[in-house]
């Protein structure tokens, strides 16, 4: 008879389970945490025939960077928000005379560039005949990309401020 009653309980169990519907809410969230109400309220939809496996996720950790930056508060150092690192201004300084050195470099070689594009772009081919509208315009274009080129390069080397 207890034999019987437990098989009862467990059927009655596994029924319930199977009453319980899986929804697909906005946003790509899967659930059967929610009443049929809860889902219409929500624009959930109702997953039938379908299984569906829900993993749980763990927590995210603390950043390591706050870890980091208690433990240099705990060794006497300043505390720093997080994410902030400091350099050293020579170091900074440095840094910044090889991107503007870099930067010139880059810059008199598209200067180059487009002043050759601009000698080519003439009118008449290498054998003196007229180029076609094809080959103009591909050669317009390239200009005009080399002239914005220039034109950012330059921007750059102004961002970085007098050396």
């Amino acid at each position: 008879m207890a034999l019987a009653s437990g098989l009862l309980l467990l059927a009655g169990a596994a029924a319930q389970a199977q009453d319980r519907m899986v929804y697909r809410c906005p946003g790509n969230l899967y659930t059967d945490q929610i009443s049929s109400k809860e889902a219409a309220e929500r624009g959930c939809k109702t997953l039938e025939g379908a299984p569906v496996t829900v993993i749980q996720s763990r927590r995210p950790e603390a950043p390591k960077a706050a870890a980091a930056a208690s433990v240099g508060a705990a060794s006497g150092g300043a505390s720093r928000p997080a994410g902030e690192t400091r350099v050293d201004p020579a170091e900074q300084r440095a840094r910044d005379t090889d991107a503007r050195r870099i930067l010139e470099a880059e810059l008199r070689k598209e200067e180059e560039r487009l002043a050759q594009l601009q000698k080519d772009g003439g009118a008449l081919d290498e054998r003196g005949q007229p180029r076609s509208a094809d080959r103009l315009a591909e050669l317009k274009a390239a200009i005009a990309r080399k002239e914005a080129d220039v034109a950012a390069i330059k921007r750059e080397i102004t961002k970085l401020g007098n050396p």
